[in-house]
């Protein structure tokens, strides 16, 4: 199947409160989200691995630096996003670590977002969830060179992310999924939203416009191309994967 790279529309809905806070509320029914989290964790702790310090690019309300802390309780790290709705979420989420963290509004699609984070670098680990692919391909690539610049020896990037399917049926059965769940929380909480209000809202939500999916292969050899070590596709389902790999010792 032929691959053309893609350009991003505007993200910058991103920066809307009542944007995130759909986000966040849709993300409960995302499938296998732990499995996604747990897998990520899996890695970053293979053969007693440690993480001292860490980056959660693109956190927005903290999930993964959160299971990391949980993981490894005496880490620091660096939250970054460039939503500051998310970042208040992140910041109230985590305030029992909040003398391990910094949180820090920077834009990664402006390659000058290395200089921000460089006094926190070289980090044991740079995570990215469901972030990296509103950026336009080009972009995707670049920021992967400049994730593995900040990486210590033996660090790892691991990319819980959104990616291209390989047919048209697959998206159609993810939407399905999350739909069902949406719904089934409604009636749970005795909402009076139907399946229909459900999915029109669904389909409309603005953050849509911005998803820049590309294939996980084309990613994997982007990561290889770069110098990035036991790179794979750790885990899959529907349109949602965990992408990671490594930078060499030496």
């Amino acid at each position: 199947m032929n691959y053309k790279p893609q350009q991003s529309p505007s993200s910058e809905v991103w920066k809307l409160a009542p944007v995130a806070e759909q986000y966040l509320s849709i993300r409960e029914g995302i499938p296998f989200v732990q499995e996604q989290i747990g897998m990520m964790l899996t890695i970053l702790s293979w053969q007693d691995g440690k993480v001292n310090n860490f980056l959660d690019l693109g956190c927005g309300d903290g999930v993964l630096g959160a299971a990391i802390l949980g993981r490894f309780p005496k880490s620091r790290g660096m939250l970054a996003d460039f939503s500051e709705p998310m970042l208040d979420q992140a910041r109230a989420g985590l305030k029992d670590y909040a003398s391990q963290l910094e949180f820090l509004n920077v834009d990664y699609a402006d390659p000058n977002w290395v200089k921000l984070v460089q006094h926190a670098a070289p980090f044991d680990a740079i995570v990215s969830g469901y972030s990296i692919h509103h950026q336009p391909d080009v972009r995707k690539k670049l920021i992967y060179a400049e994730i593995y610049s900040l990486l210590k020896p033996g660090g790892w990037f691991v990319n819980v992310e959104h990616i291209a399917p390989g047919t048209q049926l697959v998206t159609e059965m993810f939407e399905s999924y999350i739909v069902e769940a949406r719904v089934a929380k409604e009636v749970r909480s005795g909402g009076t939203q139907t399946r229909q209000q459900i999915t029109e809202a669904f389909n409309s939500r603005q953050d849509k416009a911005v998803n820049i999916l590309a294939p996980t292969e084309v990613q994997l050899n982007w990561l290889r191309e770069l110098g990035y070590q036991d790179v794979d596709c750790y885990f899959r389902a529907y349109t949602l994967a965990v992408l990671a790999g490594r930078r060499p010792n030496s």
